[in-house]
């Protein structure tokens, strides 16, 4: 189970949200670039960053911030947060990332998004399913939809996609252990899907618990800035000693 980091960014700087909540913030006194150098220094291999300023306006802004990690560092990186346009997809894979987040546009426009697949590929994206009660969030997690979680994973699967996240916008930053069934079930349901787990991992044995459910990968954030991780417990993780 591959292990990656969260690396959410407003205005610049590292931050944390709790249940999505742009008003629940907390600032961390580190620069993205920083954190993403300490990561790889730790032998982590693959970032998540999440531009929550672009999520919020619905464009993405914090266009330096993934530029300085891509240039300045090896790591695998996923991005998104207000990815609107096919422009935008071309500048993010014209940085060097490798994965392009996408959201609420493969909710609120399928059929630009389907053609996104098409022309570029759709091994170029990661596929957020941000969910509570099982219902697709979008907007950055401020706006509810009617869409149903495993139905809305099922159609994308079959235009091509194999890399998704779900998170648990109820879990997220509480650090209250993640949804292990809803993980469960998603992998049962699309075996040859990369599902990775996201929201609420708050200790090493949430990660073990993954693991045993077949989870491909784990997003973690607060639980690294809060202490409740060591990057020593990642790096044994991730080395197998633990």
């Amino acid at each position: 189970m591959q292990i990656i980091p969260a690396i959410d960014i407003i205005e610049g700087k590292c931050v944390r949200l709790t249940e999505g909540d742009y008003s629940r913030k907390t600032d961390y006194a580190i620069s993205p670039l920083e954190m993403a150098k300490i990561y790889e220094g730790h032998g982590i291999e693959r970032l998540h960053v999440v531009d929550l300023d672009g999520a919020k306006n619905g464009k993405v802004l914090n266009w330096k911030s993934i530029e300085e990690i891509s240039n300045q560092t090896k790591l695998v990186l996923d991005f998104g947060g207000g990815v609107k346009s096919i422009d935008d997809v071309n500048r993010i894979k014209d940085l060097g990332v490798q994965y392009v987040t996408i959201g609420s546009i493969a909710v609120q426009h399928p059929d630009i998004f389907a053609q996104w697949l098409v022309t570029i590929g759709a091994d170029n994206f990661l596929l957020g399913a941000d969910v509570k009660d099982e219902k697709i969030m979008i907007s950055g997690w401020q706006e509810a939809s009617s869409i149903e979680l495993f139905s809305f994973i099922d159609e994308y699967v079959k235009k091509g996609i194999r890399h998704i996240f779900c998170t648990d916008v109820s879990k997220d930053g509480k650090l209250e252990g993640p949804s292990f069934d809803l993980y469960k079930r998603l992998k049962d349901a699309f075996p040859s899907t990369h599902i990775i787990a996201s929201g609420g991992i708050s200790c090493l044995e949430d990660l073990h618990k993954l693991k045993a459910s077949n989870c491909d990968g784990a997003i973690i954030g607060k639980a690294i800035y809060e202490n409740k991780i060591s990057l020593k417990q990642l790096t044994d993780f991730i080395s197998g000693k633990k």
